[in-house]
């Protein structure tokens, strides 16, 4: 038995939501404010909590505009649709499973009909929306410049109320109420929020939070009551140890007892006596510590990463015990575990990131083998814990249009022209993206460049243009969350996966001219490109019309399985164009081409220069001096960035370059 399906409908940024999850782990991704931590809350809202805590700002945008737009028209019963907010599971199961919880909640006989749903409503039913509408008018006769959405703020939850049920799959008005204590059988919900209360103390004040000593404390707590055999031989010590401090307290006291004694007005005597409970010690008196060679620093001592990485080793073997006592309460196991761990990579620096990640999939296993059906949500905003995770387990939250949909990487399976192009180009991206490049999950745009030259003088062109731009409304680049991705001229190879993340990208790439030999030369005796990226996200374009190509006309958006013009559309890709009567083959011979007397003045000290005779301020074969003088492109660079002022302004940036970086700042 395991939840397949999470939907939701109206909650926050979750206006029409579905996530898949997996039987053990499923790690959910993507940038700030994608309603990674509103799925956690809303599962808090209706698990956690015995009371309302709904508010109105849990009502999506459009939902509240709707409630408000109905308050305005006479409905009859007959044509009202409850209003709600839903969170729904689809959980299926099997002949194998104990279906004891659930047998009085399936509701179709159909043996195809695997699927229980349970459904959790926030619901404004007609009998209360005709209330509120009555309300509301009494309200607005009285307070006219206050609106609906005022009026709700402070009373929706005097007409919404929140109802559990199971219904019908693919008949959801068949449904039956279900309670709490039939729901607890089904699921039983735990949660690791990132708020987590690690601290390193105020050691200016000399208080220290003593996390981990707490959490002993709670440990030792839940550990009492789910295994008492586990604890006799603390409670056996403290037994010896109550009848050494009871002579130490006679021959201490002795003198107050007799003393009380003399005032005594009957035969009864006073003792006094120890009595330790494991409890109180464990609670007051336990400290964690670490060890450096024969010093021991109190905890508060330890790194904030450190705290939290312990603080949730103790937390998870604390829900591991708490799932248990739930279990053990009922006679019988719940039939799903559901555990969720949110930003687990808070305080943590890169290689703590991987250790947790790698480390945590064997602590979930292990409490799955005590467990019936464990199932985890680990949300991050980590693109290392992301690199180091099962790709099919990565689910991609996206927000487009003020709503958040998620996306399963898994289906990047099923992208291609034929099964062996599928196998072939997701293999490399499962490889690529997790082992190496995992930060384009949380970049808010990309840039795919060719190689070394544009990687190192990307910044400072970047710089440029932010200095040059005066606009109102500009953001600079530099302060944008732009993934620079370095692909030599195979950027085509990720087309499905940026169709999938739907993020702005600009692709700066080199025409490549080749002759009717297919040999490289320059543009002006060029019969094609041998750029594969070019040929792929300009498919229909030939030779003369690559050349001669307007911006507007390389900005693309996909219309079924291939990219079309479009200028609001998300990918851009820039390449050599002619600048001052001459078109360049690469970056190299273009930059050489407008920045000339910068390179001639310098060549003598350029590092990644040759045949430094060649470049004359009367130079004009660009493409030979590319060709022939550039010693080692990577030096070339680095002594562009030397030789140049804290502005650049020695050089100019190409205007292929400039135009593909100004659309992307947009």
């Amino acid at each position: 038995m395991q939840i397949k399906k999470i939907k939701i409908l109206n909650f926050r940024l979750l206006k029409d939501f579905s996530i898949d999850l997996e039987d053990n782990l499923s790690l959910i991704i993507g940038k700030n404010n994608t309603g990674k931590t509103s799925l956690l809350s809303l599962l808090e809202l209706f698990f956690s909590s015995k009371t309302n805590h709904f508010t109105l700002h849990d009502f999506n945008l459009e939902f509240q505009q709707e409630i408000k737009g109905m308050l305005d028209e006479d409905i009859t019963k007959e044509n009202y649709n409850n209003l709600e907010i839903n969170l729904k599971f689809y959980i299926e199961y099997f002949e194998s499973d104990n279906l004891k919880n659930i047998s009085d909640f399936i509701l179709n006989l159909d043996p195809e009909e695997n699927y229980l749903i349970l459904s959790f409503s926030y619901v404004l039913e007609y009998e209360s929306y005709s209330r509120l509408k009555g309300d509301y008018k009494k309200f607005k006769n009285e307070f006219k410049d206050k609106s609906a959405i005022d009026f709700l703020g402070k009373n929706h939850k005097q007409y919404f109320s929140i109802k559990k049920t199971v219904v019908e799959h693919n008949k959801e008005e068949n449904e039956k109420e279900i309670k709490d204590e039939q729901l607890s059988k089904i699921i039983s919900l735990e949660t690791i929020n990132a708020k987590r209360d690690v601290s390193n103390g105020e050691r200016g004040g000399f208080t220290s939070n003593k996390t981990l000593s707490r959490l002993s404390y709670q440990f030792y707590s839940h550990s009492n009551k789910s295994n008492p055999t586990t604890v006799s031989d603390l409670q056996s010590e403290l037994i010896r140890t109550d009848g050494k401090l009871n002579k130490t307290y006679k021959a201490i006291f002795e003198k107050v007892v007799g003393d009380i004694r003399k005032f005594s007005v009957n035969d009864s005597e006073v003792l006094i006596k120890s009595n330790l409970e494991e409890m109180n010690i464990l609670k007051d008196n336990t400290s964690v510590v670490y060890k450096q060679g024969d010093m021991e620093l109190p905890e508060d001592y330890n790194g904030l990463g450190y705290m939290n990485l312990f603080a949730m080793v103790f937390k998870l073997h604390l829900i591991f015990d708490s799932f248990k006592k739930n279990n053990v309460n009922q006679g019988e196991q719940t039939d799903i575990n559901l555990l969720f761990i949110e930003e687990p990579e808070a305080h943590t620096h890169p290689q703590m990131q991987y250790v947790f990640i790698k480390n945590i999939k064997n602590l979930l296993d292990k409490g799955k083998e005590e467990l019936n059906n464990l199932q985890t949500i680990i949300s991050t905003h980590s693109s290392h814990i992301a690199s180091q995770s099962t790709f099919n387990d990565i689910k991609y939250f996206k927000k487009m249009d003020n709503q958040v949909t998620c996306k399963n990487l898994s289906n990047l399976e099923n992208e291609g022209n034929s099964e062996v192009h599928k196998r072939k180009n997701f293999n490399f991206l499962k490889q690529y993206l997790t082992l190496y490049r995992a930060e384009l999950f949380f970049a808010e745009k990309i840039i795919f460049i060719e190689g070394d030259t544009e990687r190192i003088l990307l910044p400072a062109m970047m710089k440029k243009i932010d200095d040059e731009k005066k606009d109102k409304g500009y953001i600079p680049l530099l302060s944008q969350n732009i993934s620079v991705v370095e692909v030599g001229a195979y950027s085509h190879i990720f087309d499905k996966f940026l169709n999938f993340l739907g993020i702005k990208t600009l692709i700066i790439t080199d025409i490549d001219s080749v002759d009717s030999n297919k040999k490289k030369c320059v543009v002006n005796d060029g019969k094609n490109t041998s750029n594969a990226s070019i040929k792929h996200f300009l498919h229909d374009k030939d030779w003369d019309a690559l050349r001669k190509l307007e911006h507007t006309s390389k900005i693309l958006s996909k219309t079924g399985p291939l990219w079309k013009e479009d200028k609001g559309g998300l990918l851009c890709i820039a390449y050599q164009i002619e600048q001052s009567s001459y078109h360049a083959r690469s970056f190299e011979d273009s930059f050489i081409s407008i920045n000339l007397n910068f390179i001639e003045s310098n060549k003598d000290d350029f590092k990644g220069l040759k045949k430094r005779s060649k470049i004359t301020s009367t130079s004009s074969n660009f493409y030979e001096i590319a060709d022939n003088c550039i010693d080692k492109k990577t030096l070339f660079a680095m002594d562009i960035l030397y030789y140049s002022s804290e502005s650049y302004e020695e050089w100019e940036v190409p205007d292929y370059i400039k135009e593909g970086l100004v659309w992307l700042a947009k």
